[in-house]
């Protein structure tokens, strides 16, 4: 009998002190060096944007602060021919713009169809933080902005301007894969302090139809950020992204273990899996995501070569090509 009992005994402790193990095993193991503070945006233009936005970073500053700064650099460049000012018409000759804003507190902001206004992202978070609405679109915010003291202008710039005129000779509506006529900046940010935030901003697609609006100014499409997972934003053919509400996808995937890259590998997956079985042709397409996670660690991909982005980081500013799903 005594044996009995003292082999239960042992028994019993043995397994407490496998349950125990075990629970120890399945807490995730802290990250005891986080990448902060660092800044991610889409494109070329990109390197430009963030050297803005870590002037804020650098500074302790909130990334809130850094990406509506960042992005108002493409914003303001009548050189750059896809965002605010300078940015292509739709078919009937005006230019529209969309943006939206997103912080660590997931207050949002959003403007679509914004004519005349030269920074939508400022008037996007002024939606945010000013109204009770999350979106304002058309002659709603025009009207809005102007009430704010934001400045009317004309956005066309003589280049744009002869292209839609040469445009108009034939008509014909086919945006080119990569060619920045239909491209958008994303930049998504960790600060010091640890939090996130995103901005996403867009003339859209050259020559579309008046009305059009793609995934840039939609959160949970073009742009979206979880201060407890993580952050992304998109770039490329907004109907796509939106098919597939892109960037929310990327920050669930990253929020069920996986790394920011292997998210937005996956997100294309999606995208590519739904082009398949619509029998539409890869090649008249671009889509790319860039990711960002709480711990700093980054990630990229797209349908088709030709995409970049920009990165800064206490490594500094640098654009990096991202990996692709075909080869065109």
């Amino acid at each position: 009998m005594t044996d009995r009992r003292k082999f239960l005994k042992t028994s019993a402790l043995a397994s407490a002190a496998l349950l125990v193990n075990a629970c120890s095993n399945d807490k995730p193991k802290a990250n005891t060096k986080v990448n902060k503070p660092i800044v991610l945006s889409t494109w070329r233009f990109g390197i430009e944007a963030n050297q803005a936005a870590w002037a804020i970073l650098s500074k302790n500053g909130k990334a809130l602060d850094a990406v509506e700064a960042g992005v108002m650099v493409p914003e303001g460049d009548p050189k750059e021919r896809s965002v605010g000012y300078g940015g292509r018409p739709d078919r009937d000759g005006r230019i529209t713009l969309d943006a939206c804003i997103m912080d660590e507190l997931s207050n949002i902001g959003s403007v679509a169809g914004l004519e005349f206004i030269k920074h939508p992202i400022s008037v996007a978070r002024a939606v945010m933080e000013k109204t009770p609405h999350v979106m304002l679109v058309g002659d709603g915010a025009l009207q809005f902005a102007l009430s704010q003291g934001f400045k009317k202008e004309n956005l066309m710039v003589e280049e744009s301007e002869k292209e839609w005129k040469e445009w108009l000779k034939d008509s014909e509506y086919k945006p080119i894969a990569n060619i920045e006529n239909h491209d958008t900046i994303g930049m998504i940010a960790l600060d010091s302090h640890g939090n996130l935030s995103g901005a996403c901003t867009t003339s859209g697609m050259a020559f579309k139809m008046h009305g059009r609006v793609g995934d840039s100014p939609i959160i949970g499409a073009g742009l979206y950020v979880d201060n407890e997972v993580g952050a992304a934003t998109a770039t490329g053919h907004g109907e796509e992204v939106i098919r597939i509400a892109g960037c929310h996808l990327v920050v669930e995937l990253m929020r069920q273990g996986k790394t920011p890259q292997q998210a937005c590998e996956e997100a294309v997956a999606r995208v590519v899996k739904l082009m398949d079985l619509r029998k539409k042709d890869l090649k008249d397409i671009q889509v790319g995501f860039i990711a960002l996670n709480k711990n700093g660690e980054t990630g990229s991909y797209c349908v088709q070569s030709g995409f970049n982005y920009a990165v800064y980081d206490a490594s500094g500013n640098r654009l990096i090509d991202a990996g692709y799903h075909i080869k065109v």
